[in-house]
């Protein structure tokens, strides 16, 4: 493989230096590095970061192809710098035995945009009643350490309690979809004026703040890791603010949409803004915003959901919930919290690459932009501002609410252990 040397990058938004990749590997960080047999990347004052890893990633295959594939997902995830996604269970089969998260994981490794690590369901089928093959899946080629039913909840404390307990072994996490379904029965948007204004469902805050604080409790009880997914509500967030302040092990996770999206876009009854869960209020958005920057929510996960045409453009009531987040996520965190101040570009690396490699303990990724780690890396025009296309992603789904919004940003290029995945803004 050839050298390449990125000229004049701002690494994690610092002074432009030159960073020279040889073969998988960061060779050298410096100034005025020689380019002698290098190929030549002028970064002009672009943020290099190291490689974006999405933690909550819909990859839909098996059984969901008309939605989106193993191969469109990562060339989706190389388009908006992600270099490693964990792949969500809910797939037809679950991903609930040994054989299916290797399935998913030999995908990943013959494709090859990204790596692919899968994450196991905590239950059977995803249905709540008896726990999945968590050590098979653990000891698999697959080596699974993340379990989620996410698009359910794990709602019967007796499971929760023994998945946390059985993946304390080895260094396990589950990661859990917090929402009490019995307070969600028929819910379609979030319960507030909107809601009420509307007609429609409400989805109460409480469903979800009353599991996380089950959760942590049980976590601290057994003494091991729970990790929040898609945390939506200001009272989310001091549930786990609390919780840390004890010492319990716990993380969490915020999407894109809900920094930035409110429920009053739920009045044009679109349902493109149809999500689980749903778009909440712009004190939860707040709330979310400084909960990140001050590191209470420890990540940005992207909850990737594609849908095919057909299960989004319909009435309210029948839609999908879900959007697509992964072409998208990195512009959104960078009008919502780099371009208010609320992080600079060394926050944005922690909280999208270093810490959710840590929790998801990928391999080869969330590493330092310096010599002799992997070159897993992105790089970004953070100048560059535009309307979103969604005729151009690279995704099989087009369900963004984003079409037609300007946005900040655009990664430019992506390398996968050196080897560019994406130049100029097109997938290699």
């Amino acid at each position: 493989m050839s050298k390449i040397l990125i000229r004049g990058a701002k690494v994690l938004g610092g002074e432009p230096q030159d960073v020279l990749i040889d073969g998988e590997t960061i060779a050298e960080v410096g100034a005025d590095l020689s380019a002698e047999g290098a190929e030549v990347v002028e970064a002009d004052g672009k943020v290099l970061l190291p490689g974006l890893v999405d933690l909550h990633t819909h990859l839909r295959e098996p059984g969901r192809e008309d939605s989106e594939t193993v191969l469109t997902g990562t060339r989706a995830a190389a388009s908006g710098g992600y270099t490693s996604v964990f792949a969500m269970a809910n797939t037809f089969p679950v991903a609930d035995t040994a054989g299916v998260v290797e399935q998913v994981w030999r995908l990943g490794k013959e494709h090859g945009y990204c790596d692919v690590q899968p994450i196991g369901a905590v239950t059977v089928g995803l249905e709540g009643q008896k726990l999945a093959e968590l050590g098979a899946m653990h000891e698999s080629a697959a080596g699974v350490t993340v379990f989620s039913d996410d698009g359910k909840c794990v709602h019967d404390a007796v499971i929760m309690r023994r998945a946390l307990e059985y993946v304390k072994a080895f260094g396990g996490v589950i990661a859990q979809h917090a929402q009490e379904p019995r307070l969600t029965e028929g819910a379609q948007m979030n319960e507030g004026i909107v809601s009420a204004e509307l007609g429609l469902g409400g989805w109460p805050a409480v469903a979800e703040e009353s599991i996380i604080a089950r959760d942590v409790l049980l976590a601290e009880h057994v003494g091991s890791r729970v990790h929040i997914c898609h945390l939506s509500t200001a009272g989310s967030v001091e549930i786990v603010r609390w919780a840390k302040s004890r010492g319990i092990d716990v993380t969490a996770e915020v999407t894109p949409h809900h920094l930035l999206l409110t429920d009053e876009l739920v009045r044009t009854y679109n349902p493109v803004y149809k999500v689980n869960p749903p778009l909440r209020t712009e004190r939860d958005v707040m709330a979310l915003r400084e909960a990140l920057a001050d590191g209470t929510i420890d990540i940005v996960a992207t909850d990737h959901a594609p849908h095919p045409h057909e299960d989004k453009d319909c009435e309210w009531a029948a839609a999908a919930m879900g959007m697509v987040g992964l072409e998208t996520a990195l512009s959104v965190v960078q009008e919502t919290m780099v371009d208010t101040g609320l992080l600079d570009w060394a926050g944005v690396a922690d909280r999208m690459s270093f810490t959710p490699a840590r929790i998801g303990q990928a391999d080869g990724h969330g590493r330092p932009v310096s010599a002799g780690e992997p070159a897993n890396l992105t790089l970004v025009d953070t100048a560059y501002r535009g309307s979103v296309d969604p005729a151009g992603f690279a995704s099989r789904s087009r369900n963004t609410p984003y079409e037609g919004r300007e946005l900040p940003g655009r990664v430019t290029h992506t390398w996968l252990r050196g080897k560019a995945t994406l130049v100029d803004g097109k997938l290699t």
